[in-house]
Order: C-alpha cells, then structure tokens, then sequence
C-alpha cells in the first residue's frame, strides 16, 4: 500500500458525505479526479498502475483499471484529461484549505472544485476478475473552479401564470 497524493486535480461526481446510490442500490463513498493528460499527478497514477500491473505479472484491458481517458467520456470537462476514480466502504476525511473538517452544509465540495487528494491504488485478483482500482484516503478543498453542469434555471425560465 502506497499513499499517492494528487494536487489541484478537479472533483467530479462527488459523493463524499453520503454513500453513492444507483438504481436505487447505496454502494460506496466516491469521487472522479480529473488531470491533465502527460502532468504531474497523471504520470505518477499511471507509473502506480504499471508497477502494480508488472508485479503481477498480468495484462489488463483499459476497462480493468480504475482510470479512463477523458477524450472517451461525454462528461463536461473531462477533455484531454485523465479520469481516476477512487472509492471507500467509510467517510473519508474531507478538510479545507486550513485543514479544518469540511461538513456537507458547507457546500465547498462540488464538481469542478479544484482539491488535493490521497489514494491509494491496489491489485484486485478474486472470484470477480483482475483489476487495479482505487482506494479514496481523504480529500482537501483548493480553490473553486467553474463548475461542471452548471447551469440549471433560472425563474426567468419559468411563464408568469394568472390565478384561474
């Protein structure tokens, strides 16, 4: 086990106050890291992969590995970006740029806030396959970023009705 620490990567899909949910199912406690393709942080989470993958003296195909090249994913931002995503049965710790406990309520941690990050990257090999996936350690807000989807709608969207 070895902590990477990943600096100023953009948040995506955050769920790290409450488990995330799908079709109705609680699974884990999850986040997306964008980086740029050939920086810094994609280097050494692709260097954590080779090493593991040679250690194990395997092969695996792009969907075996807890990371995805943004180029192949239709997501806003995710364009010539690397793509980790890292999970956690448990609430990680999640902190400000102070270091002080950062609460839901607070609303500091959204998609398209830049954070640092620590993972730790691991080698599955059970009864459901052979992967690399991603262990989530803890997040800290860096600064705000524009945020992904943003958008939404505005009163203005909406027709001034008359009482009937």
């Amino acid at each position: 086990m070895s902590k990477i620490k990943l600096s100023n990567v953009r948040l995506s899909f955050p769920s790290l106050f409450q488990r995330a949910s799908f079709n109705g199912e609680e699974t884990k406690f999850e986040a997306t890291f964008l980086m740029e393709k050939g920086s810094e942080n994609a280097k050494k989470i692709e260097a954590a992969i080779d090493a593991l993958v040679k250690e194990n003296k395997v092969k695996l195909s792009d969907d075996k590995l807890c990371t995805k090249d943004g180029d192949f994913v239709q997501y806003d931002g995710y364009e010539g970006m690397l793509a980790l995503k890292g999970t956690s049965n448990k609430r990680v710790t999640v902190i400000n740029r102070d270091k002080s406990p950062i609460v839901e309520d607070d609303n500091i941690m959204y998609a398209g806030a830049y954070v640092n990050c620590i993972v730790d990257l691991w080698f599955m090999d059970n009864k459901y396959g052979k992967r690399v996936l991603c262990n989530l350690l803890g997040v800290q807000f860096a600064k705000d970023g524009e945020p992904f989807g943003a958008g939404g709608i505005e009163d203005s969207d909406f027709d001034d009705l008359e009482d009937f």
